[in-house]
């Protein structure tokens, strides 16, 4: 009998269970990981709700924090035993898409190299991370060793959340004193407040209806804060930019409303920077969209993957630029992750992140 583990099971739309599986057998570039923290994400959240189709029976998770315990032959430079992430984005670094910097789209050996959203693999293709142990293909591309100091509540953002937000606030090509506003500040909106603030922003305007989280938004660099529950934001975002616009609009929701929000405020050549993840067909409206003659940039953005991305965002957690701890509203053990899936999905007591202690 092959030794077991517990894992969190996709089982039908509506249902994720704990169950147990085998622990995974690693290949020669693979690693063990043995899960010591992860969290559930917005994206676990539409897969429990069908909305993102997997295959049934498949462990659920993208955000790994642990121990390595076992390395693949092939696999140097790290040591059994030492802590560890990887990125929710683990790409092969050997395919065509991501030799021409497209490691999120990575296409495997497919003859022309590409995949939407390929390099997303754990929970998606592969069994992920919220699990006792979580098998690392490409390990020497994906594992990153956690500096000593950080404990892992401190690095749980790093794999998505972090590297996402950033992400958005990369894509839009902030400038040093850019007018930013950034709709909806759960996690990643979150993370893309605090992105703009380190690229520079001038002046940061964070939309949201709960007072929780706008106030954390002040703390991620937020100048200003819209509650669109009383406001009506498009127009005060213009008066506050005397009608010209944003320079950068960052749509972290992925809702029609906030799509059409964000191109309505956005500035003649500005850059819309999307990152929610649609579950239904977008409408542009003409008359924000300048009938396509706008000069506008509408761009999408899958995190950043690989071992180098996770050192960097870690090295801004290690050297104090960037505090993440209030995002962790809510702990749970891994065993009771259904109840975590109830609280977190229907966005009760103030949740923002959930820790999953495992091990």
């Amino acid at each position: 009998m092959p030794a077991m583990m517990k894992a969190a099971i996709f089982v039908e739309p509506g249902r994720i269970e704990i169950d147990d599986k085998p622990i995974p057998e690693i290949g020669p570039n693979d690693a063990l990981m043995r899960v010591t923290t992860t969290t559930i994400c917005g994206t676990d959240v539409h897969i429990l709700k069908g909305e993102y189709p997997v295959e049934r029976g498949l462990t659920i998770g993208h955000e790994p924090v642990g121990v390595i315990e076992k390395l693949g032959a092939n696999v140097q430079g790290y040591q059994e035993g030492q802590r560890v992430i990887a990125g929710a984005i683990c790409p092969s670094f050997t395919s065509y898409g991501c030799q021409n910097g497209c490691a999120s789209q990575d296409g495997g050996h497919h003859s022309h190299g590409y995949k939407p959203m390929g390099g997303w693999r754990f929970g998606n293709t592969i069994d992920g991370a919220q699990a006792e142990y979580l098998l690392v293909p490409d390990a020497q591309a994906n594992l990153s060793p956690v500096p000593d100091g950080l404990t892992d509540e401190q690095v749980l953002m790093c794999p998505d959340i972090m590297s996402t937000g950033f992400a958005g606030a990369e894509a839009g090509g902030i400038k040093i004193g850019d007018t930013v506003v950034v709709f909806a500040q759960g996690p990643i909106g979150l993370c893309a407040t605090a992105g703009a603030r380190l690229r520079g922003a001038g002046m940061i305007i964070a939309v949201d209806g709960v007072d929780e989280r706008l106030a954390i938004a002040k703390q991620m660099g937020a100048d200003v804060t819209l509650d669109f529950r009383k406001v009506d934001v498009v127009d005060e975002i213009l008066k506050l930019t005397g009608g010209r616009g944003v320079d950068v609009a960052i749509e972290a929701l992925g809702l029609q409303q906030t799509f059409e929000s964000a191109l309505r405020v956005l500035k003649p050549g500005g850059t819309l920077s999307s990152l929610g993840v649609y579950s239904e067909d977008l409408t542009i409206p003409l008359g924000a969209f300048c009938a396509g003659l706008g000069d506008h940039k509408i761009i999408t953005s899958l995190c950043p993957g690989g071992k180098e991305r996770m050192r960097r965002l870690m090295s801004i957690i290690a050297a104090g630029r960037l505090d993440l701890g209030p995002m962790v509203t809510h702990r749970y053990a891994l065993e009771n992750i259904v109840d975590a899936y109830d609280l977190f999905s229907h966005q009760r007591d103030g949740v923002l992140k959930v820790a999953l202690e495992v091990s």
